[in-house]
This record gives structure tokens, sequence and C-alpha cells, in this order.
């Protein structure tokens, strides 16, 4: 089937050309059994996910370095004492979120170009990502700057990989298995985080510089998978479709779907990508502005934005920030131990999450996983507030001991629910006219709050202590409610029909039921576009008349 376009007349005698075609409805006969989870799909969400390792690795690994004694012979304040300030620990950590907080504004009009796609960007990421490191390995005393910048600039690609990752797995996965495979990212950054606390504590002990630069240098390994791996996946369907490599998208629909190019649901996977483009095509080229004016645009927005937010507002990481001083209380001195403890509750509760994703619903996990957290952070943080501390300034290790089983409970809470399927619903809410620019929106909103709780939270804990948990707590409460009265079900439907159910205002409480009537045309944001343009060209044409 070679490539092929075709020029039409659309609403409003817009004409729409290079629009691809495809086979008729008789040249798709095969109705087998479509396999559940085929070899290429389970290596591509693998992967691609590495980008997830890239990430949780250079996060994880920090912290450990905080507690090294070249690193901070190297780049403390004071030489003598070796103490790092408040500030300038915060700019060391946080700043990673500054650079991703970019990265992910920029990664999805990168993205669109023709030339590069989703498979070429994420090389792309790999490269400046390596870059980083580069400069974080060079960085000495007394220039413990250029560690910052050289953590600015890894997190320009961590930005960028968080916005390409879920896209390529979005646009690339069988509807039936979507929501597993974009929730490998949440759980291969739980892995990189791991993976980080164990290299930390295995490097502790060597001397000089190699205490920290050795498990910086092996984070290029990651990097290096997935940038060359990624050459042996070909690009996303939806992005060779709009660019009239019909025969490509088809061979990779097949393949990943594990049937022949004339299966009945490889013709079901076009049109809806040739229903798709040539309705945005006809819409023109979208601004940046109709995200937020486009049809339901506004809504969808900002829910993606609320919920990248409540997920770092869960307050994961004010847990693994106060793991060394919980665990101290029964005993266990040992931070990179603790740090270990913590990550393997985190890695090992995330595989749950995969499965539960799809056999109950995003709503049902975010909403009983909040409600599960917020019960968690109450109980934390006033045992922590009121009883943890005796009159004689000592610890009470029962209490201690008491809130160590809560922040468990919290961490499996969260890597089940809300780490992998917060990705999971941002890349499935917006339709493809939009999807690139509002999941980095998304992403921003992310990392915005990453880099509050990394900078701010030392500064906060000096001040109110425990009282912190109150804040998280009151932020879980409130992703219950955003989740029951704003998010509609997305499991188990295609991109377009969840756009449908969004421009149909299905009631979310509603959605888990909702089905495209038999036989109706699916209404589309798209096709809404296209409409309006048509009517504004039409408009137009009258005035010079």
């Amino acid at each position: 089937m070679a490539n092929s376009a075709r020029s039409s007349t659309v609403a409003g005698d817009i004409p729409s050309t290079n629009l691809p075609s495809i086979p008729k409805e008789e040249a798709f006969h095969d109705d087998s059994k479509v396999p559940f989870l085929t070899a290429r799909t389970f290596l591509m969400a693998v992967l691609v996910s590495m980008g997830g390792i890239c990430f949780g690795y250079d996060t994880g690994q920090i912290s450990g370095f905080l507690q090294m004694d070249n690193f901070l012979y190297q780049f403390a304040d004071n030489r003598e004492t070796l103490e790092l300030s408040d500030i300038r620990t915060g700019l060391i950590v946080a700043m990673l979120s500054i650079g991703t907080l970019i990265g992910a504004l920029i990664a999805g009009p990168v993205a669109n170009n023709r030339r590069l796609g989703r498979k070429y960007s994420i090389c792309l990421w790999c490269v400046v990502f390596c870059l980083g490191n580069v400069f974080q390995i060079a960085a000495q005393y007394p220039y413990w700057w250029i560690l910052m910048m050289g953590r600015i600039i890894s997190g320009f690609a961590i930005g960028g990989l968080s916005v390409m990752v879920p896209a390529y797995q979005g646009e690339s996965a069988p509807t039936h298995v979507r929501g597993a495979i974009v929730c490998c990212y949440q759980l291969f950054i739980t892995i990189g985080i791991l993976l980080a606390y164990l290299i930390n504590f295995g490097c502790v002990n060597l001397s000089g510089p190699a205490q920290w630069r050795v498990p910086v240098g092996i984070s290029f390994f990651w990097a290096f998978v997935l940038g060359v791996g990624i050459l042996f996946f070909p690009e996303t369907p939806r992005h060779d479709f709009r660019h009239g490599k019909v025969e490509q998208a088809t061979k990779s629909v097949a393949k990943f779907y594990g049937v022949s190019t004339r299966h009945k649901v490889v013709k079901k996977q076009l049109d809806e990508m040739q229903q798709k483009l040539e309705i945005e095509l006809q819409g023109g080229t979208p601004s940046v502005m109709e995200v937020f004016t486009g049809p339901r645009m506004l809504y969808r927005t900002l829910l993606g934005i609320t919920i990248q937010a409540l997920q770092q507002m869960t307050g994961a990481n004010f847990f693994f920030y106060y793991g060394t001083t919980i665990f101290s209380s029964v005993g266990l001195n040992d931070s990179f131990v603790t740090q270990i403890i913590l990550g393997s509750v985190n890695v090992v509760t995330t595989f749950p999450g995969l499965y539960m994703v799809e056999k109950f619903g995003r709503r049902s996990c975010l909403t009983i996983g909040a409600a599960w957290m917020f019960m968690c952070y109450m109980v934390f943080a006033s045992l922590g507030y009121a009883a943890l501390e005796n009159p004689d300034g000592t610890n009470d290790q029962t209490v201690g001991m008491v809130m160590i089983v809560f922040a468990c409970l919290f961490i499996a809470a969260f890597a089940s629910t809300w780490g992998p399927m917060a990705w999971a619903v941002t890349s499935e809410i917006y339709p493809s006219r939009y999807r690139s620019v509002c999941i980095a929106l998304c992403s921003a909103s992310n990392w915005t709050f990453n880099f509050f709780i990394g900078f701010a939270t030392p500064f906060i804990t000096s001040d109110i202590g425990f009282s912190y948990g109150y804040l998280f707590a009151a932020c879980n409460f409130l992703a219950v409610l955003v989740v029951f009265f704003f998010l509609p079900e997305t499991s188990g439907k295609s991109l377009e029909e969840i756009d449908t159910m969004f421009l149909m205002r299905v009631k979310p409480w509603k959605s888990s039921k909702w089905e495209v009537p038999e036989g109706e045309t699916l209404s589309s944001t798209d096709r809404r576009a296209s409409d309006a343009y048509a009517e504004k060209r039409r408009a137009s044409e009258a005035s010079r008349r």
C-alpha cells in the first residue's frame, strides 16, 4: 500500500490538500482475535519508559549526595564545617525543576516538527541530558554554580522526556492497554529513584570525588539505552499519518496490536486518524490561545494542570524528605538505608497500579488513593506534631514506629494510584489538535509545584515541623473532590471517544457507563474548530463581495 494523498473540498469551500487516503472497507477483511499484549508493545513500553529512569535517577541521587563528605567538601558554604546553607541546598536541589519546566514547555512544539517528530525528539533530549551530566561531573570547588547549571540543563531533558514519553506511548499503544503502558513511565521513575539510592549506598565509602561522580557517570547509560533504542522503533502512527505516511502508520498500528495490516481494528484506527486530521486541516493552524478558547478546552486544560499540581501536592516528596528523621526515631540512623526502604516500597507498590488502572478505571483509583493518602497524612502529621517528642526531648519509639507504618502506607497509595495515573489521565483527555501543547502545560504545572516543594520545604519545616503535613492532607482531600466532580472516566475508550465525551458534557460521575451511540458520528473538538473556521472564511468572503 503506497503512501497517497487526496484533495477534497470541505465545508465552506476550503480546500484540504494532502489529506492521506486509506483503502476501502473491503480491503480490511481480517476479523481475528486481537492479542492482549504483543512483544513489540511490551518492549516499547519498557524502552520508552527509560525516560522515567533518567528522571528518577537524577532526582534520587541528589538526596544522597547531600550526605556525602566529598560532595559537601566541594560545594558547602563553609569547607571547615561542611555545612550547606538552606538557600544553596534549595538551589542545587530544586533548580532541576526550573529546567524541567522550560523543557516541558518547548517539548510540544519541537515534537510537532515534521522531521523530528516524537521519535527523534526523544533522541534529542537524551543528548541534552548527557550534556547536563558533563557539567555536573566537571563541577568542583568553588564553582558550585556549575553543578547547579548542569542540573538545570539535565532538567531541560527530563522536562522534555516527561512530555514525549507519555505522548509516544499514548499515540502508539493499543486502546485496551494504553493506561497501563503510560503508567510504566511512573513505574520507571520509582525504579530510577531506587537505583540511585542503591548506587549511592554502594559509592558512599569511595574516596574523593568518585563518591558522587561515579553515580552521575552511570546516568549516561540510561540516556544511551533510550536514545539508541528508540531508533529501532517507528514513529507514532498518528504523527506518521498526519504527514502522509499512511503505509508506515498502518504497519505500526498492526504491529502494536499484533494483527495483520488488513485487520478491522487497523481500519478503525486509520478511519479515526483520517477523520480527525481532515477536520483539523479544515480548522486551520491552531494558536496557542486555543488551548483555552477552543471547545471545552479551558475546562480540560485547567483540569490537566490541576491534576498534575495535585500529584505533587499529595506530599510524596515530603515523606522522602523527612524519612531520615522518622526512621532515626526508632534507631535506624543510616540515612542511605532509610532511602532504600522508602524507595523499595515505592517500586513494589507501583506494580499493582499497572493492573488497577485498567481493571478498576482511573476515577475509582484516583479517588480512593487520594482519600487513603488524606487519612495517612492526618495520622502522620498529628502524631508528629503532638506525640512524637517526649518531655525530655527524646523521641517516642512506639509513636515513631506507627509513623513509619503510615509513611509506608502513604507511599503505597501514591505509587499505586496518583503516581502513575496522573500521567495516564493527562495523556488522554486532549484532542490531537492541542495534545502536545496541553501535555506540556500539564508537565510544567507538575514541575512548578515540584520546585516549590524542593526549594521551600527546608524553610517551612524549620518553622512549623510536622504541621506542614496538614497542608498535604488538605490537598489530598481537594483531590478527592476534583476527581469526583470534574474528571470523567477514560479507561477503555479511544482518544476520539474521550474527546466526544467532553464535548457532550457527560457528567463525570456517570461517565463510566457512557458509550458512543451506535451509528452516530463522533462529535469532536477538531470538527467544531473546522466549522468555526469555515464560518469565518465565509464571512470574510462575503464582506469582500
